[in-house]
C-alpha cells in the first residue's frame, strides 16, 4: 500500500517493487514499445474474437506477487471481473508478457517467472526476445511449469481459450 501510495505520487516514471526496494525502470527504445503494442494489440483482438470476459492491458496496472513484490508488465490479460476503474493492481491476470530489454533480460527469466507463477490466476508467461525474435511461452500444466520456444505460427493460451499468431508480434 505505501508503495502504491508513493507511485502515484511521482510526476513522471514507471516503477516496481522488487522484495521491498523500489526500482526505476529503463526508459524503452521504439522497438520495445512497438512490440508490447502489437503483443497487446493481438491478445485484445484475440479476445475480441472469441468474446471472452477478459480484458488486455498493455504496461499499466501493476501485479503484485507478494506484499513486497509488485511489477509493471509489459502487457498482460485480465479475466474474471472487470478492474475497478480507480485500480492500480491487476487482481487476475490469466497472460503476462514481458519484453526483454537489455537491462531486464535476467529479471525477466529468473525473478518474473517464478514470481509470477506464484499467482493462482496466471496460466502463461510470454517472454518475448528482440534480439532472437523467439517467444518463450511458459505454462502452468498442473503442478508443473513447460516452456515452448516459438519462433512461428500461432501460440495457444488455453486456458482462457486464446490464440495469438507470431507474426502479429514481429510483423
Amino acid at each position: 500500500a505505501e508503495f502504491l501510495d508513493w507511485v502515484e505520487a511521482q510526476p513522471k516514471g514507471r516503477y516496481e517493487l522488487l522484495r521491498g526496494e523500489i526500482f526505476a525502470m529503463a526508459p524503452e527504445r521504439a522497438e520495445h514499445a512497438r512490440t508490447k503494442f502489437n503483443v497487446a494489440r493481438a491478445l485484445a483482438d484475440a479476445i475480441t474474437r472469441t468474446g471472452l470476459r477478459c480484458e488486455a492491458f498493455v504496461d499499466s496496472l501493476g501485479v503484485m506477487t507478494d506484499e513486497h513484490t509488485v511489477y509493471e508488465p509489459d502487457a498482460f490479460v485480465n479475466c474474471d471481473d472487470p478492474i475497478a476503474p480507480h485500480a492500480l493492481l491487476a487482481p487476475s491476470p490469466a497472460i503476462i508478457v514481458e519484453v526483454i530489454s537489455p537491462s531486464s533480460r535476467s529479471i525477466d527469466k529468473n525473478s518474473k517467472l517464478s514470481d509470477y507463477f506464484r499467482l493462482e490466476s496466471l496460466r502463461h508467461y510470454l517472454v518475448v526476445d528482440l534480439s532472437r525474435r523467439l517467444v518463450l511461452h511458459y505454462r502452468r500444466h498442473g503442478q508443473e511449469i513447460v516452456v515452448a520456444f516459438v519462433r512461428e505460427g500461432a501460440i495457444a493460451l488455453d486456458p482462457p481459450s486464446l490464440s495469438i499468431d507470431i507474426a502479429d508480434i514481429f510483423p
